[in-house]
């Protein structure tokens, strides 16, 4: 019998490439999950959950508190993944780490440190494809002036280390940041001009704010390396994050515009925290709802 997953793959023109190829094949796109809202299941579980849905891909969330923060995830623990992901046909294109360009000199070390942990894991979870690093930036819109040459500066340093650990770390312009916009997020990569840092693309964060999404594309996706995708609700001022289908995002326009502008790679679903904190909370349940709306989407797009 025909899959959901199985005829997702087959519409997009990957179904017969290797599992980890399928993040980056021609002519398509790959729908995962972040583990980021998968934080009271076990990574196996979570793992388990996400591959029976039928999403191709996963991010892992390196962030405190979470089973594969560095300190706690240990060698064991992340060969055991290595196994499970390979045993689900699981790709692994991307590792959350939450940084910021806006750090004192101390938090700032710690930032560095983190950017070389967060590397160990990817080489440790996959050597000849390590996964990029993915993160936003911190700061407030209302301080972009007066620190944009410190973030300069920061973002320097962290593409040193990236270099010297192989790796690539994908910046996120986020609504309450002081990195908010195309502009400014492209403005720090000119700034640093280093291949070791791209751009995550997360459209909701600019719905926020009024700026248009082929626009927002244009600007970004020849830059991107990975997307993120949620829904939002309110404006720039007072906003509420949802998941994929509860908010105003036309999905086929979505998938449409980043075939066309040759887009190939993960979009991976991540449930904000001001989702997932709430009491209720059910993570298989809003994994399962994400995938019904994005499948869909996609599959009318062909």
């Amino acid at each position: 019998m025909t899959t959901r997953r199985h005829f997702l793959h087959t519409a997009l023109g990957f179904a017969a490439l290797p599992s980890f190829a399928r993040a980056a094949a021609p002519g398509g796109v790959s729908l995962g999950f972040s583990l980021y809202g998968m934080k009271t299941l076990t990574l196996s579980e979570a793992l388990k959950v996400c591959a029976e849905i039928g999403y191709a891909n996963v991010e892992m969330a390196l962030n405190a508190g979470f089973p594969t923060e560095p300190k706690v995830f240990t060698a064991e623990a992340r060969a055991e993944a290595v196994k499970q992901l390979a045993a689900l046909k699981l790709d692994l294109p991307c590792l959350m780490v939450n940084l910021s360009l806006t750090a004192d000199d101390k938090a700032h070390a710690l930032n560095l440190q983190g950017i070389k942990d967060a590397a160990q894991v990817a080489r440790d979870m996959n050597a000849a494809q390590p996964p990029i690093i993915e993160t936003v930036c911190g700061g407030k819109p209302a301080t972009w002036e007066q620190q944009k040459a410190g973030m300069v500066e920061k973002l320097q340093a962290w593409a040193e280390v990236a270099e010297k650990e192989k790796t690539v770390i994908a910046i996120k312009a986020h609504v309450g940041s002081a990195v908010n916009s195309p502009e400014r997020l492209l403005w720090l990569l000119e700034q640093v001009k280093s291949p070791s840092i791209q751009v995550t693309y997360d459209y909701s964060h600019f719905e926020l704010q009024g700026i248009d999404m082929e626009e927002s594309m244009k600007l970004l996706l020849p830059r991107t390396k990975f997307i993120h995708v949620k829904d939002a609700t309110g404006d720039a001022a007072k906003f509420q994050f949802l998941l994929p289908g509860e908010g105003k995002t036309d999905y086929v326009k979505y998938f449409t515009a980043l075939k066309q502008h040759g887009y190939r790679g993960p979009v991976v679903v991540e449930v904000s925290g001001q989702i997932f904190s709430k009491p209720g909370y059910e993570p298989i349940a809003a994994a399962k709802k994400c995938h019904g709306v994005l499948a869909g989407a996609v599959a009318k797009v062909g």
